[in-house]
C-alpha cells in the first residue's frame, strides 16, 4: 500500500449484494501540526446507487501505482453537492462544463471516460478546490486525456489547485485561471518512501514527468525547469504559486 504522509480523503466503495442503493457516511477529525496549521481528515464511504451516479472507485478499476502527491482541503471544492451527476471525483454542472470536486485515485482515468460517454459535449473542467491525487501514474495518464480530448481547465476566482492537480490544469489545451488563484507544488514520495531525488535525472521516472509537460505543451528545457521547481520542496511541505507564477512556464488564455 502507498504511504501517505498527509492528512488526506479516504474514498471507499462498498458494493451490496441486495438492489442497489445509494449511502453516504462521512466522519471527520481535525489536529493542529508543530507549526500551527489546522489539519482536517475527512472519510468518506460510498455505496454507488446504481443509476449512473458513481459515488466512488469502481470495483473493478485497473490497479495502479505511483506516487502520491496531496494537499487535502477539509471540503469538497463548490458545486459538488449541486452537481446534475456525479463521476467518482467528477462532478457535471451542465452539459459542457465538468468540475474536479476532490482528490483523484486509481479510478479516476475510468469515471472521466465514463463522464464523457454520458456527457460527449463538456468542453470546460473547472477546479476550484483540488487537493491532488494518491496515484501520480493515475493522475498523469487523466491528464493526458484530458489533453487528447481537447478539454480546456479553468480555475475559477478564489480556486485553490495542489500538488497532482497542477499537472492536469496544466493539460487544459486552453487554461485559464482567476488572477488570485493559488498553485501548490511539491515533490512526490512513493510507497517506498523514495523522492526525485533518489533516482538518476535522467531516469526512467524522472523522464517521465518532464515527458509529461513536454506533452502538455512546454518546450523541454521549460518542461525541466517545471519540474525541477516541483522538486525544490520536499513531499512534506509545499511552495505556493500565483496565477503569474505558473503563467512563466505555461501559456494561460484571459479569463472571460
Amino acid at each position: 500500500m502507498r504511504r501517505i504522509l498527509l492528512a488526506l480523503s479516504f474514498v471507499l466503495l462498498a458494493l451490496g449484494a441486495a438492489a442497489p442503493s445509494s449511502a453516504r457516511e462521512v466522519t471527520t477529525r481535525s489536529w493542529v501540526d508543530e507549526r500551527g496549521v489546522r489539519w482536517t481528515e475527512t472519510t468518506e464511504t460510498w455505496v454507488e446507487d446504481g443509476a449512473g451516479n458513481d459515488e466512488g472507485p469502481q470495483a473493478d478499476a485497473p490497479a495502479g501505482g505511483g506516487s502520491d502527491r496531496l494537499l487535502p482541503a477539509s471540503f469538497e471544492a463548490p458545486h459538488a453537492e449541486a452537481a446534475i451527476a456525479r463521476f467518482g471525483p467528477f462532478a457535471v454542472l451542465d452539459g459542457t462544463r465538468a468540475a474536479l470536486v476532490r482528490e483523484t485515485d486509481t479510478s479516476a482515468p475510468r469515471h472521466f471516460l465514463r463522464m464523457l460517454r454520458a456527457y460527449p459535449g463538456i468542453r470546460v473542467l473547472e477546479l476550484a478546490d483540488c487537493p491532488g491525487t494518491v496515484d501520480d501514474n493515475a493522475n498523469l495518464a487523466l491528464g493526458r486525456m484530458i489533453h487528447a480530448r481537447g478539454i480546456a481547465t479553468d480555475v475559477p476566482p478564489g480556486g485553490s489547485v495542489r500538488s497532482g492537480a497542477v499537472d492536469l490544469f496544466l493539460a487544459g489545451v486552453r487554461r485559464t485561471a482567476s488572477a488570485d488563484a493559488a498553485f501548490a507544488v511539491h515533490a512526490w514520495l512513493d510507497e517506498d518512501g523514495l523522492r526525485p531525488t533518489d533516482f538518476g535525472e535522467n531516469s526512467a521516472v524522472n523522464r517521465n514527468y518532464v515527458a509529461y509537460y513536454h506533452e502538455m505543451g512546454m518546450p523541454l528545457p521549460t518542461a525541466r525547469a517545471f519540474y525541477a521547481l516541483t522538486n525544490s520542496v520536499p513531499n512534506e511541505q509545499a511552495l505556493w504559486l500565483h496565477t503569474g507564477d505558473i503563467a512563466r512556464y505555461a501559456a494561460l488564455d484571459a479569463r472571460p
